[in-house]
């Protein structure tokens, strides 16, 4: 049976909120492991994939499968989860400090005493992961294809995580800076040079709105798949096979709303799309057909992510696209600044 190892932090009243953990124990000097989902609170598909991940998970510990340990968190930000605003949740930043709940984690967890309750919980988060050989940080776009983001360190061996988890597309990273969660944990890995045998990445489980069984079902009999293979649970798998795109992520094109307005879609996800060919436009003024931009496409690539609300500010992404060369605005650091 599951050990319940949760945890407290303080919301912005002071009171305590619970993040809820799970720990599956197998056999000693296995792999250890170590899965969770909503970090960003309203990125809600992983919630449930990782829900329906901990049932396949009991039945191979009590089976006596299990060759490692599996700790699992399915809903990792109490504070987020609790932000709501007109209706809507607030979950990608702390509503009182508007800090990113996935970025400064490597300060955070650097800190004797944290000052802030985000602070505190980022710090508690790294110390329960830490210890694992394996960790993956599930995640939603906006609207999205299935995309895996990874460090160079662990590619190619990443196929097979991406092939298991269905991902049309791989984004590979070098140099992140912004702290973010999976950047904090493998930060030492990469340091000491211990990154064999080891494995790190962010699965972005399509759009915020694909939460349903069937898409949860097929995600977590992929994260279990690839457990077996890995060796953490001792059950034959076949390897799967699956067309992975893979993409330096300067050559991801990102393209932002140059006006506000109605947005308009003429292209779908997964839609090759030319270079210079028009793909959205943004009506700023109904009613007055010279306000309406059309937005193109900035090399050939294929559609990866697109705005999920069909009314944007300026400055929003509106796409982003894989490319077969560096983007000209590329200028470092992480696919999403903010």
């Amino acid at each position: 049976m599951a050990q319940d190892i949760s945890f407290n932090v303080r919301n912005n009243n002071g009171d305590p909120v619970q993040v809820s953990a799970w720990r599956f124990e197998g056999a000693s000097g296995g792999p250890k492991v170590h899965l969770q989902a909503g970090v960003h609170a309203d990125e809600i598909a992983g919630m449930l994939v990782l829900h329906r991940l901990m049932q396949r998970l009991a039945v191979a510990e009590a089976a006596g499968q299990l060759k490692g340990t599996v700790t699992v968190v399915p809903q990792a930000n109490p504070l987020g989860i609790g932000q709501f605003r007109q209706g809507r949740i607030l979950g990608r930043f702390h509503d009182a400090t508007g800090h990113n709940f996935n970025r400064g984690f490597d300060q955070s967890a650097a800190m004797e005493q944290p000052s802030t309750n985000v602070q505190a919980w980022q710090k508690q988060l790294v110390h329960l992961a830490a210890p694992a050989d394996v960790v993956l940080d599930l995640h939603t776009d906006d609207e999205a294809l299935p995309y895996i983001y990874v460090h160079r360190s662990f590619w190619p061996r990443g196929r097979e995580l991406a092939a298991a988890m269905k991902m049309d597309v791989a984004i590979i990273w070098d140099d992140g800076g912004d702290g973010s969660f999976e950047e904090t944990i493998i930060a030492p890995w990469l340091r000491e040079g211990t990154t064999q045998g080891r494995m790190a990445a962010t699965l972005e489980l399509r759009g915020q709105g694909d939460v349903n069984d069937r898409f949860a079902e097929q995600d977590a009999d992929g994260l279990y798949a690839w457990l077996c293979r890995y060796g953490v649970i001792d059950e034959a798998m076949p390897a799967a096979e699956w067309p992975v795109e893979v993409k330096d992520m300067a050559q991801m094109e990102t393209i932002l709303a140059p006006q506000p307005g109605v947005l308009i879609f003429e292209k779908n996800l997964g839609d090759v799309v030319e270079q210079g060919q028009r793909f959205a436009r943004i009506l700023r003024r109904p009613g007055d057909p010279s306000s309406e931009v059309v937005l193109v496409a900035e090399q050939t690539g294929r559609m990866v992510t697109r705005y999920r609300d069909r009314l944007i500010p300026q400055g929003a992404v509106v796409a982003k696209f894989t490319g077969s060369q560096e983007s000209r605005n590329w200028s470092g650091g992480l696919l999403d600044p903010n």
